[in-house]
């Protein structure tokens, strides 16, 4: 696997440029591996398709092996949660900072097969976190599990990321951007149309959300066709997300293991996007 010690390296390297070695305040003793060695290692594994854990440790070289075991990387991989989403939103600054349209959509997360729904008990530990039953729109069918919303910019980089159960309406994750986006129009599809989200977003952070009207609204007008090109966007990453990184995939027993693969994937293609507009310029 001279391959994902070579790209092991390489995205050491970048990350290295940005951040510190120990990224926990508070550990008992100084591990072997560093926490952006750690960090490191399972971005290689998500850019690499290696979506299993055996897989990953059947295949290291002996130089990374002696540092960590499989046990610890996986606790320390959850408990690096927050910092690895630090860590993907420096590198999504290097192209958002002065982005001013932004692209709004949610994908399904499916935990288990509908029919083993009543009896699976995958990420269940906590009643507030629990999966349920959803609807997807563009398959036209239902499903068990989770709710991937995402806001990207129109050059195709991930700003903002959030999960919710299945059931959750897409117009609730609008509530929750105020923080971290202002001073944009936002791009949605009809699953965004609200006149009073609309206003209070405007309102708040001047931010202007364009959607496609209702064929029965007064006054109906059609989106220009700028903004929904711009929409494809967003429904292209997410088929890289599918295809490439495998997120629907799921080998997650609990809720934070489940959350801490999902952000691993999405920083892996953020720092390869990193790395490909570093190397062309």
């Amino acid at each position: 696997m001279s391959n994902l010690n070579a790209n092991y390296k390489r995205i050491l390297k970048v990350l290295r440029k940005i951040s510190k070695e120990q990224l926990l305040t508070y550990q008992r003793r100084k591990p072997k591996m560093s926490d952006l060695e750690l960090i490191s290692l399972s971005l290689t594994a998500e850019f690499m398709s290696i979506d299993s854990e055996n897989d990953l440790f059947r295949n290291l070289p002996k130089s990374l092996l002696l540092k960590i075991e499989r046990s610890v990387y996986n606790r320390r991989r959850r408990n690096l949660f927050k910092q690895t989403n630090v860590i993907r939103l420096k590198l999504a600054s290097f192209f958002n900072d002065f982005e001013n349209y932004f692209v709004v959509d949610s994908m399904p997360l499916e935990v288990c097969k509908l029919s083993r729904s009543t009896r699976s008990t995958v990420c269940s530990e906590n009643i507030e976190t629990v999966p349920n039953k959803g609807y997807c729109a563009s398959q036209g069918s239902r499903y068990y599990g989770y709710k991937l919303h995402a806001i990207c910019s129109v050059r195709g980089v991930f700003q903002s990321i959030d999960l919710s159960p299945a059931s959750v309406h897409d117009i609730n994750y609008l509530k929750d951007i105020k923080d971290q986006i202002s001073d944009c129009t936002l791009i949605g599809d009809r699953g965004y149309l609200s006149a009073e989200i609309q206003l209070n977003l405007f309102e708040t952070c001047n931010i202007k959300l364009n959607t496609p009207m209702r064929n029965n609204q007064n006054n109906y007008k059609k989106q220009p066709y700028v903004f929904r090109k711009k929409r494809k966007r967003i429904e292209t990453l997410f088929s890289q997300l599918c295809d490439q990184f495998m997120i629907r995939r799921n080998y997650a027993k609990s809720f934070d293991g489940f959350k801490t693969r999902i952000l691993s994937k999405i920083t892996a293609l953020t720092t390869i996007q990193y790395i490909n507009n570093v190397s062309s310029t």
